[in-house]
């Protein structure tokens, strides 16, 4: 394909981007998330509330405890211990109540988690449906299939463990903070500017982790589009004994890939002992400074035992929240990370269809075209008038022209240039020339898998702006030089090309194709399940399957980009006979291998360079002795 971007994938990989807003989108992914689990992250939310409410009643009761009953009791020489016991049953209730909200969470974030998992591949997969085939050309497959993978897996432990965390932790911050200003002013402030410290430190490292982890991202999909790569094409890398050569480069990529992988958990995993112990050094300067106050004989900032006692539990349960957020920020950064890839690929805009005339199966009655839902082998292209609603009915012939065509995949280079054919109905135009010629780039314009920058295209009258892309493409059988096989059985393979088709139409169709004696002595014939893109078939029975599924479908246009490039000179003999039955009455556009495949064509179209140098019958051609006898006799002169 001239000019075409897609070239070796490997080395077509974007640069690595940077974090444009964590904060974006993380908000991005919470709404993502209520939106569709809006009753759940309710209820999540009301149970993080009660098991905080209940460890931070726990605590306070601590002091009640000292105060109120074990100090007062230790003077009575018959203590009641009655009220005490009644106390703490009231705890353990609370206590019961928390942990039975701790379950309930639990349980309700591996739903939503899960949940969202799936939602989000499905929504990737819908929206990669709608991509333009230039998204495809010019990024790595394997990048694409770690969006789904790694990416997607990121975000498991973020929801189930790190978002309920961050949740808790800032309800725990508030209630914990109230609870200590009630008790003691002076130690709250004391833990205040340690915890200032400690977020400053938290920042810094967050930081540097971050542009790590998006990086590990990023090498993990350059990573797993080379192996991708590598894996499709073992045959070639064995047989030019590139293994050395592949090794070398695979270590450099996974080097890579280890040194922001070291980077990013080496930031993250420092911070969380860091914290932890700022943690105690806040809860060893409380613990001086409240022993000072309690001792105090009296004072405005005096404090009880109990109090000291349950402030500095208050102590350790301020500072337990930004270490459990430092444990999660592993986590949460490199899901940000995979969050914004799948975000970008779903921001990527999805192919543009402002085509208004659709195809439909037509009948004549009383010798007008009207439409019907069964198939009568006449179609036509229906056009709705805007204005007045009107409904034309135009019987689709198969007539093309493209009318002085430039095209090119990027902007700086034009790959085609005034480019002018003349196809009418039931035609064989045969386009031959060099590789890079531009032959496969003009079948991609008629499939508007890409658009023209300047000229016309029409399709019996109609410019194919103007007709709906899968419309336009069900009128054309495609058969690429690259076979594409499922992995199902061979039948709904075929029946891949018309969904509607019966068993007895997919046999006809393999008949057609020649491909029913040896699809038959298969072990399971129709029924025999390809694997692997059709491993366990050769080149040549793979083309023949796709050569049946263009049958099957029975389209009133054929489009043949070198189909029978991988069968043998025999088998091609066979097949061709068949080939000029599926094309009878329909207009073919070829791409030819070999050019005896075309002499019977009535228009041979020569190109090179992107540019038509010669055109005629194969007989006018070589009376010329111009290009095309060149390539026909191999006679340079």
């Amino acid at each position: 394909m001239a000019g075409h971007p897609g070239g070796s994938r490997r080395h077509n990989m974007q640069p690595r981007p940077k974090v444009k807003n964590p904060g974006k989108t993380f908000k991005r992914l919470i709404g993502l998330i209520t939106r569709r689990y809006k009753v759940q992250f309710i209820l999540v939310f009301v149970c993080i509330i009660i098991s905080v409410l209940s460890s931070v009643q726990g605590t306070l009761f601590i002091k009640n405890l000292i105060d109120d009953y074990i100090v007062p009791m230790k003077s009575q020489p018959t203590p009641d211990f009655t009220p005490l016991l009644l106390a703490i049953l009231r705890v353990a209730v609370f206590y019961l109540m928390g942990a039975l909200a701790n379950y309930a969470q639990s349980r309700i974030m591996v739903y939503v988690t899960q949940g969202t998992m799936r939602d989000l591949r499905c929504d990737l997969f819908q929206h990669m449906e709608s991509l333009p085939v230039k998204y495809f050309d010019t990024h790595p497959h394997g990048d694409i299939m770690s969006v789904y993978t790694n990416d997607v897996d990121t975000l498991r432990q973020m929801i189930s463990q790190g978002m309920p965390q961050i949740f808790n932790s800032a309800i725990t911050i508030v209630s914990v903070l109230i609870s200590m200003f009630a008790i003691s002013v002076p130690l709250t402030l004391v833990t205040l500017a340690m915890v200032f410290a400690v977020m400053m430190i938290s920042k810094s490292l967050m930081a540097k982790s971050s542009k790590y982890f998006l990086a590990q991202q990023t090498d993990l999909g350059k990573q797993n589009g080379y192996i991708e790569e590598m894996m499709k094409g073992q045959k070639v890398v064995k047989v030019f004994n590139h293994e050395k050569k592949s090794l070398e480069e695979f270590k450099e990529l996974n080097d890579t890939l280890f040194h922001s992988s070291y980077n990013a958990n080496m930031f993250a995993n420092i911070l969380m002992p860091i914290n932890a112990q700022m943690g105690n050094l806040s809860y060893v300067l409380c613990a001086i400074v409240g022993g000072a106050l309690a001792t105090a004989a009296s004072g405005f900032f005096g404090i009880t035992l109990g109090s000291l006692v349950s402030f500095l539990s208050f102590n350790k349960s301020f500072s337990q929240p930004i270490n459990q957020v430092s444990q999660q920020i592993n986590s949460i950064v490199m899901a940000l990370a995979g969050a914004e890839r799948i975000f970008e690929m779903l921001d990527e805009p999805g192919e543009e269809d402002n085509g208004y005339v659709t195809l439909v199966n037509a009948k004549e009655v009383d010798g007008k075209l009207t439409e019907t839902e069964e198939r009568t082998g006449v179609w036509a292209w229906k056009h709705v008038h805007q204005a007045t609603g009107d409904v034309d009915y135009i019987r689709l012939q198969g007539a093309l022209v493209m009318d002085d065509v430039d095209f090119g995949y990027t902007a700086e280079k034009t790959v085609l240039h005034n480019v002018s054919i003349y196809a009418e109905p039931g035609q064989k135009i045969a386009f031959v020339g060099s590789t890079g010629a531009g032959k496969t780039t003009i079948t991609n314009l008629i499939n508007r898998f890409y658009d023209i920058q300047d000229g016309k295209i029409r399709y019996d009258g109609i410019n194919i702006n103007k007709i709906k892309k899968s419309d336009l493409r069900r009128s054309l059988g495609i058969v690429l030089q690259e076979t594409n096989l499922f992995s199902d059985t061979i039948m709904e393979n075929i029946r891949y090309g018309r969904l509607d088709a019966t068993d007895e139409e997919v046999i006809a169709a393999a008949k057609l194709a020649n491909a029913d004696s040896f699809i038959r002595q298969l072990p399971d014939g129709y029924n025999t399940v390809i694997k692997a893109d059709g491993g366990n078939l050769s080149q040549g029975q793979r083309q023949m399957l796709a050569i049946a599924r263009a049958a099957v479908a029975d389209p009133p246009a054929l489009i043949l980009d070198e189909a029978t490039s991988s069968i043998d000179t025999r088998t091609e003999r066979m097949v061709q006979d068949s080939m000029d039955k599926l094309m009878k009455n329909r207009t073919t556009f070829v791409i030819a291998h070999r050019l005896s495949t075309v002499k019977n064509s009535d228009c041979i179209i020569v190109l090179e360079q992107g540019r038509i140098i010669e055109r005629g019958t194969h007989d006018q051609l070589l009376e010329q002795k111009g290009k095309y006898y060149q390539l026909y006799t191999g006679n340079a002169s």
